[in-house]
């Protein structure tokens, strides 16, 4: 679902009074990074560098190397920890191949302060405190970041490091967009932030800097949409702090690209597989609709991706042979649709075959392939309680709970929804949010969002072209000012997977 992200004080107040104090508190306990650094390979102190070494020697690239802390934006469901653990172990061999000390690599979601680490802003005091006199650099990459070492020491080294720097790929809007909040209307190209995908660095000035002024002015009770523009909003602080200083290095070129030996990061720019696709029998789809939409969003959904799914429901407000929908008897609300949505789990879990590992929600504007969705699914275990799709954030740097956004699609084991509906957590009314409850709900129970970038609270045009162009995309959502069936066939559809090869698509994505 949508949303106006000015509701958000309103939700939480709400929120407080009728679910909170249902749930267990969020862990508070004290944020220690010593104990993300138990592995002897970084437990050796960050050295104080002597002015009289030189430039360019083994034991001065060791040192610097040494003042480089690595953070990878992990995330603790099983596949996602092992890849940033694989990435770990390989930034760590390749700096022992240089023969001296290792540097810090940690990652991101071991520092479970609170659940908006990921949200990075937050952790600013606690690096400034552990790394804020003896380090220069904090390198941020995703854990399908690829990071040729001696290059990135090359490119760090060309910076001067008692100086703000804000190092990236730089990304921007073409137009302005509503994930944005409609920033820089006149002119959204001069506004730059990261591809989080091709590593981004913050000088250990700019992070005590940020780390002062989060002291004194802790950060908002907000939401958490678009983190990586976000991040650069902060820093720039109306003017007063740095830009993105874009780094033509810091790549998202495969790592079999022909630039790659220009390039300190790459980026596997691949749709996960990790074996055989589930069976399409092994995902049931749930369609969120009402009477007004059948006439004109419907038809979409049966013109394009309903052929991919074997199980597939519609939900409605109104029964309507001619689709077929089913009326849940929960009558249609204008804002959220926390009923309908906890009526659908319950019908999955108690009605549909036991033996269905996966429940897809999406709403009936949302265009998904389900294609590469059971491809994605692969990579996770449905015996885990996994919630994934793309992840938002509500009040995270004042304790608040992480959600994945509704209408990119919501995407359950039927574990977790075992885990939720055993829980007491419910509906606080029946047109609350319904991602933002299943969020707090989830929060309550320990249960961890995993995030995926594939995908897409809007549409095409609202993300950059360059962030889009490394990615085999799942969903997009919504049909304002686009024609969907063109997008669907531009961008997700099963004959489109040779596009991302170099190879001619239908359509223009230009024109998208």
């Amino acid at each position: 679902m949508s949303r106006d992200p000015g509701r958000g004080r309103w939700l939480l107040l709400a929120a407080c009074a009728h679910v909170f104090f249902l749930l267990p508190p969020l862990r508070t306990r004290a944020f220690a990074l010593s104990v993300v650094l138990e592995d002897a390979e970084d437990k050796t102190e960050v050295p104080v560098l002597q002015k009289s070494e030189k430039r360019g020697t083994v034991s001065r690239r060791s040192k610097e190397l040494k003042e480089i802390i690595f953070i990878i934006q992990s995330q603790s469901n099983s596949f996602h920890s092992k890849k940033a653990e694989d990435l770990k172990r390989d930034i760590l061999k390749q700096a022992a191949d240089l023969g001296k000390e290792l540097p810090t690599v940690l990652l991101i979601h071991q520092m479970d302060r609170h659940e908006g680490a990921w949200t990075i802003l937050p952790l600013m005091r606690d690096f400034s405190v552990a790394y804020g006199r003896n380090s220069s650099w904090i390198f941020f990459c995703e854990e399908d970041t690829r990071i040729q070492v001696v290059k990135l020491l090359e490119i760090l080294g060309r910076f001067d490091t008692s100086k703000e720097w804000f190092l990236g790929k730089a990304l921007y809007d073409e137009e302005s967009t509503i994930i944005h909040h409609y920033a820089f209307a006149e002119n959204p190209t001069v506004f730059k932030f990261p591809d989080f995908a091709a590593g981004w660095a913050l000088s250990i000035p700019l992070v005590n800097k940020l780390a002062t002024k989060l002291k004194s002015e802790p950060l908002k009770s907000d939401f958490t949409i678009d983190l990586k523009h976000e991040i650069a909003l902060y820093i720039w602080q109306k003017g007063d702090g740095p830009h993105l200083t874009p780094v033509p290095e810091f790549c998202t070129d495969d790592v079999n690209s022909d630039k790659v030996d220009q390039c300190a990061t790459t980026f596997s720019n691949f749709l996960p597989l990790c074996g055989e696709p589930v069976k399409k029998e092994d995902v049931f789809v749930a369609v969120k609709t009402c009477r007004k939409f059948h006439g004109d969003r419907i038809p979409v959904v049966k013109q394009t991706w309903e052929r991919e799914a074997a199980l597939i429901e519609y939900y409605s407000d109104y029964r309507d042979i001619s689709i077929p929908t089913i009326d849940l008897g929960v009558p249609n609300t204008e804002r959220g649709h926390c009923g309908k949505t906890f009526a659908i789990l319950e019908r999955y879990l108690n009605h549909s075959s036991p033996r269905t590992p996966w429940l897809v929600i999406v709403d009936d504007d949302t265009l998904i392939s389900i294609f590469r969705l059971r491809k994605l699914l692969s990579c996770y275990d449905p015996n885990e309680p996994v919630f994934l799709g793309e992840r938002y954030g509500y009040g995270l740097g004042t304790g608040g709970y992480s959600y994945i956004t509704g209408g990119g699609g919501m995407v359950f084991s039927r574990t977790a929804v075992q885990r939720l509906l055993a829980s007491r957590c419910r509906c606080y009314s029946m047109d609350a949010p319904d991602d933002m409850v299943l969020g707090m709900c989830f929060s309550g129970l320990g249960i961890p969002i995993t995030h995926s970038p594939l995908f897409h609270q809007a549409r095409p045009m609202d993300y950059p072209k360059e962030f889009l162009s490394h990615q085999i995309p799942v969903s997009f959502h919504k049909h304002w000012n686009i024609d969907p069936v063109k997008v669907y066939f531009t961008w997700l559809a099963p004959n489109t997977e040779e596009a991302f090869n170099g190879k001619k698509v239908e359509f223009n994505r230009e024109d998208l």
